[in-house]
């Protein structure tokens, strides 16, 4: 395990800081204008979701949640390294905010525009592009419009593509691609010279080290707690398929003495315990009869 970093040496992609970052509306606002090159008067943070703002909330939320003046909702992740299945991590984004917007009453036909946003220090598709921009076609017909209002963007730091997307994205994503040192060096940008002041501010805060010392502490928990988990499920998950299939070696068995009765089938699928299941195998090699054998599984 490698040494803990201290807030000092954190930089807007350590997801302590960019949470830190995000929730000032006027970072966040700027941050989403330039990645989406769309004009947004103001924004509303959903702080409460924040463990940068509350240290006693349950669970480690890792993305920041906004929704602008039109009532459109982004949900924005910092990503700094591939991990599997990371498209479906944007559809579960995608199912959350529906999900949140119909049980507060929402009309699904009302429902507003929403973006999943996740800026990535690595090329999350292999295609040098600076911005992956993803919206739902019609595979059969580039004539059909289907507008759901969904919207999903990866930002890639490693791209090559600058003739392609405004000057301002790419100073953005090589700053945010820089290690400590290289963050601070000059960019000749009014919104990365913005970041990292509000970041210098962040790290001589003493309540801001509290909680970052507090987040480090409940992810260690988090993490700790999910490898527990991980393996009671896989020996769960073993036990399962272990209890299936000694319930289908048994029924099989049984079948080559005769019709199995739907009482007998039954009894051996509601049997949860694997060692009465191996003692019943036994029973049924020697015996021959089905009625022998519920005989002796009934005693």
């Amino acid at each position: 395990m490698g040494r803990k970093k201290q807030l000092k040496e954190l930089t807007i992609k350590d997801n302590f800081m960019f949470g830190a970052v995000m929730m000032d509306e006027e970072n966040c606002k700027g941050l989403l204008e330039r990645v989406l090159q769309i004009p947004i008067d103001r924004v509303e943070i959903s702080k409460e979701k924040s463990i940068v703002y509350h240290p006693e909330y349950k669970g480690v939320r890792l993305d920041v949640y906004v929704k602008d003046e039109k009532q459109t909702r982004y949900n924005v992740e910092m990503q700094v390294e591939k991990k599997p299945a990371f498209e479906k991590r944007s559809r579960y984004y995608q199912s959350q905010m529906d999900m949140e917007m119909l049980l507060s009453g929402e009309d699904y036909a009302e429902l507003p525009n929403t973006y999943v946003i996740f800026i990535c220090d690595f090329d999350p598709f292999g295609e040098g592009k600076y911005r992956y921009t993803l919206r739902m076609k019609c595979e059969e017909s580039a004539e059909v419009k289907f507008v759901d209002g969904r919207t999903i963007v990866f930002l890639n730091t490693h791209g090559k593509n600058e003739s392609e997307v405004p000057k301002e994205l790419v100073t953005l994503l090589n700053y945010i691609r820089e290690d400590v040192e290289g963050s601070e060096r000059e960019f000749h940008d009014s919104y990365v010279e913005r970041l990292q002041k509000f970041i210098r501010e962040v790290k001589a805060d003493r309540e801001m080290e509290e909680r970052f010392m507090i987040f480090e502490e409940m992810l260690r928990d988090e993490r700790a707690e999910g490898r527990a988990e991980g393996r009671a499920e896989g020996r769960m998950e073993g036990r399962a398929e272990g209890l299936e299939s000694a319930k289908e070696i048994l029924i099989l068995y049984l079948q080559n003495l005769g019709n199995v009765s739907e009482t007998i089938c039954d009894k051996i699928q509601s049997q949860q315990e694997l060692e009465v299941l191996k003692q019943w195998t036994k029973i049924a090699f020697q015996t021959k009869s089905l009625e022998e054998f519920e005989e002796k599984i009934s005693l």
